[in-house]
């Protein structure tokens, strides 16, 4: 089974306040999507998909030559949409892993667990628990702790929202279920969009298994959406370069002031 990694990197990113396509902005020095692919790439056998939108020149210009796949979303309908953008691309028999461009410190070794299960034919879902989950789609969960559903802030109770473990939106799926559950999806919520998360619900009703697995830190799984988020991003990742070149035996006389990019 081959795996196939669709990343999202279609959206504006209005709250950047600057004409340069959300992903192409940079942490040490290098693009927040280069981040993801890079981390994408070192999984074994697998093929990039890449899901554009605004910016689409300055964003594929900026990868040429990167071995990648493009494909093209018009219109801002949701992630289930953007998804299915690149669908065509990808054989039925392979493993789709959803990422997105702007969450830049995603590891490796995380997608490769989900990829792992989602090989069994389970839906792998990463999801985190945060003390203020406000604006996330909260994870339901019956009294057995089996994953039902996904609920988005919006469209959540009162009593869902006080659930604290959130959608990060990144999952893994067998390719022929998910190309049965897109067309499948509504836009009949408060967005009006058409939500990927709306495929827990089909998995757990044609008796998928829906795996939940969390990453290392919080930061692993953070969105960039504004440049408050993408400076207190860019010290986290300076501050994992540092511990490495100390480990490693550099002396740092302030490493929470050290820079490396490049």
């Amino acid at each position: 089974m081959s795996l196939a990694v669709v990343t999202l990197a279609a959206g504006k990113g209005s709250r950047m306040k600057s004409p340069l396509p959300k992903v192409l902005h940079t942490l040490a020095g290098k693009p927040m999507l280069g981040h993801v692919l890079e981390a994408a790439m070192q999984l074994p056998q697998a093929s990039q998909h890449v899901v554009i939108g605004h910016g689409a020149e300055a964003v594929q210009a900026e990868f040429e030559g990167a071995g990648v796949r493009w494909a093209m979303q018009t219109e801002q309908k949701g992630t289930g949409h953007a998804v299915a953008q690149a669908l065509p691309d990808i054989a039925d028999d392979a493993v789709v892993l959803v990422l997105y461009g702007d969450v830049p410190l995603i590891r490796t070794e995380t997608l490769a667990r989900l990829a792992e299960s989602a090989a069994k034919g389970a839906l792998a879902l990463l999801t985190v628990t945060l003390a203020d989950p406000t604006g996330y789609g909260r994870i339901i969960r019956n009294d057995a702790g089996q994953v039902q559903a996904i609920v988005e802030h919006k469209d959540a109770t009162e009593a869902q929202r006080l659930v604290c473990e959130v959608n990060t939106g990144i999952l893994a799926v067998p390719a022929s279920l998910l190309k049965a559950w897109l067309p499948r999806l509504s836009a009949d919520n408060a967005q009006g969009e058409y939500y990927l998360t709306d495929i827990i619900a089909m998995a757990v009703a044609d008796g998928v298994v829906v795996e939940a697995q969390q990453p290392t830190s919080e930061a692993e799984v953070e969105g960039v959406n504004d440049r408050i988020q993408l400076a207190r991003l860019e010290r986290v990742y300076q501050a994992g370069l540092a511990h490495e070149w100390m480990a490693a035996g550099v002396a740092l006389a302030e490493p929470d002031r050290i820079d490396i990019s490049g």
